[in-house]
């Protein structure tokens, strides 16, 4: 394999054939007042043992400051009929956005997702123009239902159902 420059636009056209899941990462000083949000599909599940998980943030995000400062945060792996929520964290704000947040173990979740994830920081790591937060699981929840889907900049859904139908293996 050759070394050539990669611009942005390749990065993102290339592995925007990867799909992924979209979820809220969130994070509130200790009053609860000051709540952050973003959109975000860069978190992955790192160790079981111990239980890690990580988010990338771009550096130009106030997400950026904000987790260091709070030493905590919350991971809201969105349901498939919450696009519109996703939109709103990514800065396409909602006109009505009453009650979006529930609470757990001091982290703000969002209301409705199929599945939170809740950490300490653990770690940070520089990686070009993001920074990588592993965090510290030790808060945990799921619920049924079918995730919301990001994939060539579009979200999308599929159902378990559909997946069998497909022939793919669940």
């Amino acid at each position: 394999m050759s070394v050539t420059t990669i611009s942005p636009e390749a990065m993102r056209a290339t592995l925007g054939r990867f799909c992924t899941g979209v979820t809220v990462v969130t994070t509130a000083d200790d009053a609860g007042d000051d709540v952050h949000a973003m959109t975000a599909n860069g978190f992955a599940s790192v160790s079981l043992t111990p239980p890690l998980v990580l988010v990338s943030v771009d550096h130009r995000t106030r997400m950026h400051q904000r987790l260091p400062e709070t030493g905590r945060y919350g991971v809201s792996i969105l349901a498939a009929d919450q696009e519109r929520i996703a939109l709103h964290f990514a800065g396409r704000p909602l006109a009505e956005h009453d009650e979006l947040f529930e609470w757990a173990d001091g982290v703000p979740f969002v209301r409705g997702a199929i599945a939170h994830v809740g950490c300490r920081l653990h770690a940070c790591h520089e990686a070009g123009d993001h920074t990588l937060y592993l965090g510290r699981v030790g808060h945990l929840a799921s619920r049924a239902g079918d995730p919301l889907l990001f994939h060539r900049g579009s979200f999308g859904q599929m159902s378990r159902d559909e997946a069998l139908a497909s022939g793919w293996v669940w």
